[in-house]
């Protein structure tokens, strides 16, 4: 038999509750924030909770991906080799990791995988990471198809994780160094500011505004799940949900949803399976634009796209509705192309380019009775960003995971057997000692029926055979106590025969890609530097967060706005009429430079301290 590629839905868990609905919702891996350390400082959890999410998912054959990728200070790297101990202790299946400093701790055999945070875009890069010892590489976000494969076939025996869904980062994750400049929280440590969801006016270099108080750096969020399979054909095996600060609702629709898609392609690509146990029984349609979105976009997959931006707000607009026809009296009523719910939230962008919103109280047909009149445009398009129906829909239990399991009861020269098999061929059996007595009726269906009961338990029946030579007789009571002890048995079992991964962090002098770091290396500590060195790198400048660099780059963007405004030398034949450099201020008078790299394609941004004129 053809051996099957093993896919992974990574799905994002805050917290211990999230972490039990993304299992519940079909994920084959969660991946969660450590006590401390992790690149969404908000999103952390304790040990205890940890142990706990651990010993929930891997009944499931559901993996644990804990994040370490933030860079260290010196006097950290104690504490976060102690934690990571504990961490494998509780059995925690892998750590994403940024800092180099980590593979030289005193590490229990626990995977790395490769932050996103190590910006890994290129061959060489994820080549070098391979051989160094790293079990799973996270992709930027920015790459087409094309240098996903290519990635792929120059390390066919590498994992690659790619981002599928959720928010955005504007500039390459982990050279972004611009809120650690203008609001000392860095990005690179857990704290980033969302400067890039600001508002800004663009100006040129005869201060003539471009464009005024636009989100000019906020993207629209990120959504493969009609480009899955093509992903899958390039390379990618572990399909990463964002949003680990997200609410329960959105790991219940968008799990399911991806798991849905998935699915799909795995009937009819016999070559794929998936990574886990079990199968989700939805009683709701997941539906993508229902969740928190600033629109959809599928960012560089297929090259550049002008319809990448969210320039007029970086809050969620949700689903379009349709256009509002007129405001009568206490209502207004609309042109849409779905429809209202009482209760649902509406938004909208109003003349003056800014995002406004209002509650409905009723619905009759295509009028609406909003809380307040709104103050809104004929033709303005409507959005829903809160549906009420789908979430109430979504705050009850609407979906239940079940492992396969066979049951068979038999008898034997004691009595009885009740065996128990699951789909990854744990078996167990359980002996019932009994004088056999004939029953007065036919007990087959009955028997069938009690052994079916599984209720609250991980398992359903696919099967249950009922193999006795006479009609036996066995109390509905003593059945329903020798299938509660099976069940039991079997979950011993499985968590028994969990299968950990186990990778001992070997030392390694092959390369790095490049001879000299600079700020952009993100070196924090001794420890890391220790590591570069090793791999031949001959200068290593400090890390922006531990000596800020004057006339820094502070963002690295492959969203282009000379390329938005169609301005583009390469992608356009039209002019700007105005003249370089342009640059980008702050409702607080901050300017930012920008350039443009054709060579490279990216756009970079530069703090400017501009004279007065």
């Amino acid at each position: 038999m053809q051996n099957k590629k093993k896919l992974e839905l990574l799905a994002p868990a805050g917290d211990l509750e999230k972490l039990k609905i993304a299992v519940l919702y079909g994920a084959d891996a969660v991946y969660i924030g450590a006590p401390k350390f992790g690149a969404r400082a908000a999103a952390v959890n304790s040990l205890e909770d940890i142990a706990a999410l651990v010993e929930y998912a891997h009944l499931y054959n559901v993996r644990i991906y804990v994040t370490v990728n933030t860079i260290l200070k010196e006097e950290e790297l104690k504490e976060t080799e102690a934690m990571i101990k504990e961490l494998y202790r509780v059995g925690v299946d892998a750590l994403i990791v940024q800092d180099m400093a980590i593979t030289q701790l005193d590490l229990p055999p626990i995977p790395l995988h490769a932050s996103t945070q190590m910006d890994n875009r290129t061959v060489e890069k994820v080549k070098f990471l391979a051989e160094a010892g790293f079990r799973q590489v996270v992709l930027a976000r920015e790459l087409t198809l094309g240098e996903i494969g290519k990635i792929h076939e120059a390390c066919p025996d590498t994992p690659l994780e790619v981002f599928v869904h959720g928010a955005l980062c504007v500039s390459y994750s982990g050279q972004c160094y611009v809120s650690q400049a203008c609001f000392g929280r860095s990005a690179n440590r857990g704290e980033c500011a969302q400067f890039c969801r600001l508002p800004f006016s663009m100006v040129d270099a005869d201060g003539k505004v471009i464009v005024k108080n636009k989100h000019l750096l906020s993207l629209k969020d990120l959504n493969q799940s009609d480009e899955l399979e093509a992903l899958l054909d390039a390379g990618a095996s572990s399909l990463k949900i964002e949003g680990r600060l997200k609410d329960v609702s959105y790991v219940k629709n968008v799990t399911a949803a991806y798991r849905q898609k998935l699915d799909a392609i795995f009937v009819r690509r016999k070559e794929y399976a998936r990574a886990s146990s079990g199968v989700c029984h939805l009683d709701f349609r997941p539906q993508l634009d229902k969740s928190f979105s600033r629109g959809f976009t599928n960012y560089f997959l297929h090259g550049r796209d002008k319809s990448i931006s969210s320039f007029d707000t970086p809050k969620s607009l949700g689903e379009e509705m349709g256009t509002m026809k007129e405001a009568r009296g206490n209502y207004l009523t609309v042109a849409g192309i779905k429809s209202f719910n009482n209760g649902d939230g509406v938004c909208y962008i109003d003349e003056q380019g800014r995002l406004q919103g209002f509650r409905i109280n009723r619905v009759e047909g295509n009028k609406l009775y909003p809380q307040e009149m709104p103050r809104i445009k004929p033709r303005t398009v409507l959005y829903r960003n809160f549906d009420q129906e789908f979430e109430r829909v979504l705050s009850r239990k609407s979906s239940e995971r079940k492992i396969a399991v066979v049951i068979l009861l038999s008898e034997n020269n004691f009595g009885f057997s009740l065996s128990l098999t699951d789909e990854d061929d744990n078996s167990i059996t359980l002996t019932l000692p009994r004088d056999k007595e004939l029953a007065r009726t036919p007990q087959e269906e009955n028997l069938r029926n009690q052994l079916s009961k599984l209720g609250n338990t991980p398992f359903e029946a696919t099967r249950i055979d009922v193999d006795f030579k006479e009609n036996w007789f066995i109390p509905a009571s003593v059945l329903t106590d020798l299938r509660r002890q099976a069940v039991d048995k079997l979950i011993t079992a499985r968590r028994m025969t969990y299968q950990r991964e186990i990778a001992v962090f070997k030392p390694t002098t092959h390369a790095y890609p490049q001879q000299t770091l600079t700020y952009l290396g993100n070196v924090m500590n001794a420890r890391a530097a220790s590591f570069y060195k090793d791999h031949g790198v001959q200068a290593i400048a400090p890390a922006y967060e531990k000596q800020p660099v004057e006339e820094a780059i502070l963002m690295f963007c492959k969203h282009c706005l000379r390329y938005s405004m169609g301005w583009c030398p390469i992608h356009h034949r039209e002019r700007s009429p105005y003249r370089e450099p342009y640059y980008l201020i702050g409702t607080d008078g901050k300017q930012f430079r920008l350039s443009f790299d054709c060579k490279n394609c990216q756009m970079t941004i530069g703090k400017e301290e501009r004279g007065e004129s």
